[in-house]
């Protein structure tokens, strides 16, 4: 396998960043990697964008999701994965390709998860709508300082796991990106390794944000209260979803080298 890292990135008509974002991963990311283009239906403009462009066709595969929506995007990238680490990665993010090799260090190192972290030295949050910036924000200082989360950032969805967590570890989650905070949660409660580096996040200025605040905000509470719950309440490994055989035989999304 000569894989070291997949990047897991969820597309939905991304078509005006996604040839920006493949070419600074390709500039500024050393580690072997793949990208997994995950996407929802053949006429999404990132096929297009990529149809006409073959600068990156050796790095690429192409994963129809097994179902609609970012949720079952990234799984759907996560199923198809075999290399030891996995980043979920942003599709309209040019900006953040230079932390990759210092996130892959920090898993090298033995963190099952790395976050992308906008709130400690170094990293910054840009043009944020009110409302999500202060769930956000509400969120970091809580569970953070209060639940004892071991990052400054946790909900946010740019993210590294190890395959370790990702083989282990059920997810339960069915909405948005409420995954990453659950496994951040059951990482914890694991008590395995958590370590973080600083990020930039930006409003987006081409294309649609899939990030649906309200709608996803019960998904994120059951996780913000579990993470509560394993402080507090002293629930340990043993509480925590293990896959079961018949999850690892779930049959693997479909994969092509280029559209």
């Amino acid at each position: 396998m000569s894989e070291f890292l997949d990047i897991v990135i969820p597309v939905y008509n991304e078509g005006p960043n996604i040839l920006r974002t493949l070419g600074a991963l390709d500039a500024r990311v050393k580690a072997p990697f793949r990208v997994l283009i995950c996407y929802d239906f053949e006429s999404d403009d990132t096929l297009t964008a990529l149809r006409g462009n073959s600068s990156f066709a050796g790095k690429i595969r192409f994963i129809k999701n097994t179902g609609r929506g970012p949720h079952q995007a990234v799984m759907s990238g996560f199923k198809a994965s075999h290399a030891p680490f996995v980043l979920v990665y942003p599709a309209d993010d040019d900006y953040n390709a230079g932390i990759v090799d210092a996130m892959v260090e920090k898993a090298i190192q033995g963190n099952d998860i790395v976050c992308a972290s906008r709130f400690i030295p170094g990293g910054n949050m840009i043009g944020c709508p009110w409302l999500k910036s202060l769930l956000i924000r509400l969120a970091a200082v809580s569970l953070y300082r209060v639940a004892r989360i071991p990052t400054r950032d946790p909900s946010n969805g740019f993210r590294l796991f190890s395959s370790r967590l990702l083989k282990r570890v059920q997810i339960e989650s069915r909405q948005g990106f409420s995954y990453s905070l659950e496994l951040l949660t059951k990482c914890h409660r694991l008590g395995w390794r958590v370590a973080e580096v600083p990020a930039q996040w930006r409003e987006r200025t081409e294309g649609k944000s899939r990030f649906r605040v309200l709608k996803w905000l019960p998904a994120y509470l059951r996780w913000y209260f579990y993470a509560f719950a394993t402080t507090f309440c002293r629930r340990g490994a043993n509480c925590v979803s293990a896959k079961t055989s018949t999850n690892r035989l779930d049959s693997a999304p479909r994969e092509r080298m280029f559209p």
